[in-house]
This record gives C-alpha cells, structure tokens and sequence, in this order.
C-alpha cells in the first residue's frame, strides 16, 4: 500500500514581479482548458494586488519552488458587483462564504497531491481568519480537480447539485480528513 507524499507547502501573496510568471502559466494548455485569455487574466490579477479587487491571490510553493496559484474571493464582494446574472448560484449560498480557486502551474506536478495539500494548508488560513464557509467551484468535467478537491475535505453541496450549469458546487467540511 503506497501512501500520498507529504509536502511542506508555503504560501506568499501574489506581487506584481509575479504577473510575467503568471501570464506564462495561465497560457499553457492544461490552464487554457479552465481558464480565460491569458492576458485578461492577468489584467484581472494586477487588480487584486493593486487593490481594485478584493479577491487575494496567491502562489503557494514547495521548497521554495513556486508550484501553483490559489486565491480566496468573497461571496458577498461578487453579489454586490452583480455576478449573479452569469453565476446564479451565488445568491444560494451563505453571503459570508468564501470561494477558492487553484491551479497547478507545470503538467508535470498534477496528479501528485500538490493541489490537495496546497488547499488544506490553504483552507487553515482561512478558518483561522474567522471563515467558517469555504467552498470551490470546478467544472464538473474537470474530474482532476473534483478528486483533489475530495481529498482535501471538499464534499458536493447536495441541494445544488444539478442546479448549477458547468460548476459542481464544493463546500469544505471541517469535520471531514483529508485522505
């Protein structure tokens, strides 16, 4: 029986000597297939981090070796600015809720649990800034990503399962081990 790697994940806030990084990382296919323009993208970044946007992004490292992107976004922030016309979804979950997202930056580290340990670690800065609701929002399709969700303590919103076009609805639960 094999058991998942451990890794020591460290995450940094997303500065602007990131954004070249960034861009060259949302342009690579495995990216593209969730993922907008890269240079929007990118535009949408530098909003965050100059503080036109709330939402706060992240890389998160192993080693020192920048693996990945992660970022945290309010609920109520995407309510207010009118994103429940496109993602009507929104308006059925807690308004305090955070919503994450992650990707993982070479092909080569899918697959390893990167992504899974990088949320965990992830998911206890959050609760220890007071957030009791984290959810993520995958495609449905990208089996990938709903795996590492899983075993980072993510589990299916029931009630909005099949109410929510092209996004599977995850909320973590605190109670739940990560495999």
């Amino acid at each position: 029986m094999t058991s998942e790697p451990t890794y020591d994940i460290g995450i940094r806030p997303v500065t602007a000597s990131d954004l070249p990084v960034l861009a060259e990382w949302i342009a690579r296919p495995h990216w593209q297939q969730w993922w907008g323009d890269p240079a929007e993208e990118v535009a949408h970044i530098r909003e965050m981090i100059e503080g036109r946007d709330s939402t706060r992004p992240f890389i998160f490292a192993i080693d020192g070796r920048d693996v990945g992107y992660i970022q945290v976004w309010s609920i109520a922030d995407q309510i207010d600015a009118g994103w429940t016309v496109s993602e009507p979804w929104l308006s059925l979950v807690p308004a305090e809720a955070v919503g994450v997202d992650l990707s993982i930056a070479d092909t080569a580290d899918l697959g390893r649990g990167i992504g899974s340990a990088a949320l965990v670690d992830f998911v206890a800065m959050l609760r220890a800034e007071g957030h009791t609701t984290v959810l993520i929002d995958p495609d449905p399709e990208n089996l990938r990503a709903v795996r590492a969700y899983r075993k980072a303590g993510f589990a299916p919103i029931a009630s909005l399962e099949g109410r929510t076009s092209g996004v599977l609805i995850m909320q973590h639960v605190p109670t739940a081990s990560p495999a």
